[in-house]
């Protein structure tokens, strides 16, 4: 299991890409489970009222989050690649420019150390 985190602005976002052989969670809209590479991530934008508070550089903003976004792939390097792109467009949806958030991939036993 890898871990996609993104961090820009003072806050982070973190999506899990599963493996072949691991079991990625199952739920409505998941993948069938045919591909061997799975990423699955929370998405969230901009709201005027609800949400949660996140402060993001200098700004305050309401935040929603969507359903996780779970997405089947046949090559790492396609999952990965798609996982990147997702966290740098949800940052980029709250008005952080996708060049200035930066990515870190992580087996997730490294993570916890």
């Amino acid at each position: 299991m890898l871990l996609v985190r993104g961090r820009a602005a003072g806050t982070a976002l973190t999506g899990t890409l599963y493996e072949p052989g691991e079991r990625a969670p199952t739920f409505r809209g998941a993948p069938d489970g045919s591909a061997p590479y799975t990423w699955v991530c929370d998405g969230f934008y901009e709201v005027e009222s609800g949400g949660q508070v996140q402060r993001v550089g200098d700004r305050e903003l309401r935040i929603a989050f969507e359903e996780p976004l779970p997405r089947g792939f046949e090559t790492r390097e396609r999952a990965l690649d798609a996982a990147k792109a997702h966290v740098r467009t949800q940052f980029a949806r709250i008005g952080v420019e996708e060049n200035e958030v930066d990515i870190e991939v992580l087996h997730a036993d490294e993570a916890e150390a």
